[in-house]
């Protein structure tokens, strides 16, 4: 099939032309993220293919399937930038690749954590410097620690097993119950037990209407003073000026981010010449015990590889036999 695949970068083009080699399809790259205006860029592709900071509204989709577009393709886990009810009103199919490499985002979380904790960045540029002193850089051992994680999924689990690892006290909430986590020892409480009793909190969670600001006001105020708190999630679980003022309060004492809540204009490209106009991502950066990467946490050559396989073999089986797998359906 003709694939419009939109928002590519080199590293795309390189796996997919890759797996590309044993399905055969016609694959147009463009740079540009999806958007209205770059909807229209479509010619004869039949399916589109998406990433996470790519809108995909009801607008969009419209304009899609106007011009002949049978299949959403996304290629990620989270589908929450879609209209998924405007794609259903059109008879537009939403495919995505459910899982990847949960040990790629549950390592990447632990490695924030870890380099938080031990002050291994500032550390970093202190030595380069010339500067060989401890001031400053003591931690704390995870081993004996409570770790609160919310959302026991695939990667919450391998999350859990790294820090079950460590000899950490795991509590952990979940809308289900995982009985091979509650084998590990891993406790299931209450939201509010969890923010009580953790001095770590990992979010690993969907973002929905539930979840959206799950870290607030009213939230840190029911954590203990200095918690340590990470999100290799999604950026929307926090809300940015609530974790600001508890930063500068005291009241977080570590802060690790793979995701931003208003990352869609900044994240996946190069600002390097240009002074960012975000000013709460600008204020985060300021703080000596926050890290911010960009999304990066999924970024392993064993995550690329499975998540070029899952993509194209969704549009296979829909091109070859009209199946649809990976369905995101509301």
């Amino acid at each position: 099939m003709k694939i419009a695949f939109y928002n590519t970068k080199p590293y795309d083009q390189r796996y997919f032309n890759q797996v590309n080699l044993t399905h055969g399809h016609d694959i147009h790259y463009i740079s540009a993220h999806l958007n209205l205006e770059t909807a229209k860029l479509i010619q004869d592709e039949e399916v589109v293919c998406a990433f996470i900071n790519d809108k995909l509204d009801a607008d969009v989709l419209t304009t899609l399937k106007n011009q002949g577009v049978r299949l959403i393709a996304l290629r990620s886990a989270g589908f929450n930038h879609v209209d998924l009810s405007a794609a259903k009103t059109l008879g537009l199919p939403v495919v995505r690749v459910p899982t990847y490499s949960p040990y790629a985002v549950a390592e990447h979380a632990a490695g924030l954590l870890l380099c938080l904790n031990r002050k291994i960045h500032r550390a970093f540029n202190r030595v380069r410097e010339g500067d060989f002193s401890l001031h400053n850089l003591m931690g704390f051992d995870l081993h004996g620690k409570t770790v609160g994680v919310i959302g026991t999924g695939k990667i919450g689990q391998c999350f859990i097993n790294i820090m079950v690892g460590f000899g950490c006290r795991v509590l952990a909430y979940d809308v289900c119950v995982d009985e091979e986590c509650q084998e590990k020892g891993v406790e299931y409480v209450s939201l509010e037990s969890l923010f009580a009793q953790s001095s770590i909190i990992s979010l690993h969670c969907p973002l929905n209407d539930a979840t959206q600001h799950l870290i607030n006001h009213e939230s840190l105020e029911l954590m203990q003073d200095g918690v340590t708190i990470i999100n290799t999630s999604r950026g929307k679980l926090i809300d940015t000026k609530a974790i600001i003022k508890a930063l500068k309060q005291g009241k977080v004492g570590l802060l690790g981010l793979d995701v931003y809540e208003e990352e869609e204009a900044l994240f996946f490209e190069d600002f390097s010449d240009s002074v960012i106009q975000d000013d709460q991502l600008s204020r985060l950066l300021t703080f000596p015990n926050v890290i911010v990467t960009s999304h990066q946490a999924f970024f392993t050559e064993e995550a690329m590889q499975k998540i070029a396989q899952v993509t194209l073999t969704n549009i296979t089986d829909f091109a070859q036999q009209g199946l649809i797998r990976n369905e995101v359906t509301l």
